[in-house]
């Protein structure tokens, strides 16, 4: 009952206006930047090591570390699997397409996180609920405001913890054979007592592990791709072919393919979704632009390194199915037969899931090369390896809702009841602690179905947003463009908006000039602004 009620949601909410809408406004945004992912790539990489620390900030570093938390995760792995899965090679390519133009829609979030920040009980809070209320104003600007931050809490507080729950304890299970009952209390135990510390805490778990755990994974994948390196040109001529569909096998579902990887894209990198706002305003820098460009570079690390890497592997294997639009007497997808992977049930009967049984499968024949056997049991190497990176995306993914949830419970109770902030702090830790566990033990297309509804739902709010508030943020990137210009650096570029035009950025009109007034900071370039 709770499966068909979450599917025919999913229906609703992952129309086809939402998928296209998604790529049309990457495109658009990319137009009005002027691509702005290409012209800035070196500034990308070069602010993403600027920015300082402050008692009230995190530094860009710790910033891009929190969002890539919420960016890597299952969807690096599981997610790929299975938009191979439904959509074939060409999927890939989709995906590709929808990080490259959603670096664009990254920008544009992020940069209005920043501008319209606050200081909240001693840190800096901001994301779309803030960037509605104070750009779009009156009452309709504070309902809508209200309403994102509720579907936010519901999507990364209930739904979404669930995905990565169960696909850490499900990996973990096969690899090691560890009960899930016994990951759900190893997760309730460590998500406790790192949740409970604050952002400051959270930020610095990401900042050790994420980066870390993405150079192993990728590094892993490029020793896959040495060994079988004359492979690689044809796996991405067959992504290219697959996509357009002049591949024969996988030319009748471009328009599954295109959703899934669409689908999955998004899911995996969150350009447009409305996470990465929240820990872009977490930063302490100089101009809103500078966190949005080092945002829009975090998709790029997501989809078009990590999620490569996880779909080479699989290509790399051979194991991969694709549905051929037929559906069978027990209700499974038809499917394409090619060497395909699968899990023997206990009755006799084999499962084709589609999960991160196809990374296994790929590492595991690229070691033991013409030694290699389908083992399904998928008790090789393979498995403990992506077990081990599913544990590090998963969990600190979830982190990075916690800290999405928490900014949002901030957000709702210093309007509603301040006095009440901690106890509903409390309340959504239990809550998300409370989701993680049973995300644990559940099913994982419950669990996908009811990450995809959260997704969904953030996304649709978010896009029409940013649509409405998209020239704040385009002002600040020529700003800053006109003062790397004028100066031959960004480095030294603060920001601060027309009052008539923002009166509503605090932060920036008030908050931050005060502060640079009274640590005496003059940089020779900008001392004008604030005489």
């Amino acid at each position: 009952m709770v499966e068909a009620i979450v599917g025919w949601l999913n229906e609703i909410v992952w129309s086809k206006p939402l998928v296209y809408g998604l790529l049309l406004t990457g495109i658009l945004f990319s137009l009005m930047t002027r691509f702005l992912q290409v012209r800035h790539f070196k500034e990308m990489i070069r602010l993403m090591f600027q920015g300082e620390k402050s008692p009230t900030g995190i530094s860009s570093f710790q910033a891009i570390a929190l969002s890539l938390a919420g960016r890597v995760g299952t969807g690096n792995i599981v997610g790929v699997s299975t938009a191979i899965f439904i959509g074939g090679p060409g999927a890939v390519f989709w995906m590709w397409a929808t990080a490259f133009l959603g670096a664009g829609t990254a920008f544009i979030e992020s940069t209005l996180g920043q501008i319209f920040k606050k200081e909240e009980d001693g840190e800096y809070r901001g994301g779309p609920a803030y960037y509605i209320e104070q750009g779009i104003k009156g009452k309709f600007g504070k309902a809508y405001g209200l309403l994102f931050a509720v579907v936010t809490i519901i999507s990364v507080g209930l739904l979404l913890p669930g995905v990565q729950s169960n696909a850490i304890a499900s990996s973990m299970n096969n690899a090691f054979g560890i009960p899930t009952w016994v990951i759900a209390i190893a997760l309730i135990i460590i998500l406790g007592l790192i949740i409970f510390g604050g952002v400051k805490w959270i930020a610095k778990v990401a900042t050790a592990v994420v980066p870390f755990m993405a150079i192993i994974y990728i590094l892993m994948a490029l020793v896959i791709i040495a060994i079988n390196v004359t492979e690689v040109p044809a796996l991405f001529a067959l992504i290219f072919k697959s996509a357009f569909g002049m591949e024969a096998a996988f030319g009748g579902i471009i328009g599954a393919m295109i959703e899934i990887g669409v689908k999955r894209g998004l899911y995996s990198n969150e350009a447009g979704q409305g996470t990465g706002p929240h820990a872009a305003a977490a930063a302490e820098v100089s101009h809103p632009a500078k966190q949005g460009l080092v945002q829009a570079f975090s998709v790029y690390v997501d989809t078009l390194f990590v999620c490569t890497a996880t779909a080479l592997i699989i290509l790399i294997s051979g194991t991969y199915n694709t549905t051929d639009g037929t559906t069978t007497a027990d209700g499974r997808p038809g499917l394409i037969e090619n060497g395909g992977i699968y899990v023997q049930n206990a009755d006799g009967t084999k499962d084709y899931s589609g999960t991160a049984m196809y990374a296994q499968a790929g590492i595991d024949k690229a070691f033991q090369g013409s030694n290699y056997h389908f083992d399904p049991t998928f008790s090789g190497l393979g498995s403990y390896f992506i077990a081990i990176a599913l544990f590090f995306f998963a969990f600190t993914t979830i982190l990075a809702y916690y800290y999405m949830a928490e900014t949002n419970v901030s957000y709702i109770t210093n309007r509603i009841a301040k006095k009440q902030n901690k106890l509903w702090r409390n309340v959504i830790r239990v809550i998300l602690i409370a989701a993680t566990a049973y995300g644990s033990v559940k099913t994982a297309d419950v669990a996908w179905a009811l990450g995809d509804l959260g997704v969904g739902m953030m996304a649709w709010l978010n896009i029409i947003a940013i649509w409405i508030l998209c020239k704040p943020a385009l002002n600040a990137l020529k700003d800053f463009e006109q003062h790397k210009k004028k100066y031959g650096t960004g480095k030294t570029a603060i920001y601060r908006p027309n009052a008539d035009e923002l009166p509503t950025a605090k932060f920036w009109l008030e908050d931050y000039p005060r502060r640079l007034k009274e640590q005496n900071y003059k940089p020779d370039n900008d001392i004008t602004k604030f005489e």
